[in-house]
């Protein structure tokens, strides 16, 4: 569901579209419905009629009560990356059945993630080193140290197969 496709500027388009959203869900559950960066386009609890009529309380509103009452096998997942921004009633036990986080990878993970990308990108890890590759990526997340090979193999005017080519 991409939360921001929801919202419309016809006063209740944006609760309609909620609607149908759930209704299309419960429709051909079983189902996932996957929500990526739900504080970005659920977060709207305190939205107000002076910034936008109340329409983002509103669609948040009725989206977590959809949550806490829902019968139709509809698994929902979603990913934050500031789970600081999300009011505390979306985070309440009952709507979600469980809670994780993820952190940014350590350096052992970041060299496992180096040796993926290579081999990802026909290349032999051997060429590389990927303890050093690994402490000079720290901070970063997997798919930015693939982003940085690929770069890299541009930079040094190696050809990135086509078929490898992250999309």
């Amino acid at each position: 569901m991409d939360a921001g496709k929801i919202y419309a500027g016809i006063v209740g388009q944006s609760e309609s579209n909620l609607r149908l959203v759930i209704q299309t869900a419960e429709a051909i559950a079983p189902c996932v419905l996957w929500l990526d960066e739900i504080e970005k386009g659920l977060a709207g609890s305190k939205s107000s009629g002076a910034t936008d009529g109340g329409t983002s309380a509103r669609v948040f509103g009725s989206f977590i009560s959809w949550m806490q009452e829902k019968t139709s096998p509809v698994f929902i997942v979603a990913t934050a990356n500031d789970v600081s921004q999300l009011p505390p009633e979306m985070l309440r036990k009952g709507r979600w059945d469980e809670l994780f986080f993820v952190d940014l990878p350590n350096q052992a993970e970041r060299e496992a993630i180096w040796k993926i990308q290579i081999a990802k990108y026909e290349r032999d890890s051997k060429d590389f080193d990927t303890v050093q590759l690994a402490k000079a990526t720290e901070g970063l997340t997997g798919s930015e140290i693939e982003a940085v090979f690929i770069e890299s193999l541009y930079c040094h005017g190696r050809r990135v197969h086509p078929a490898k080519r992250a999309v």
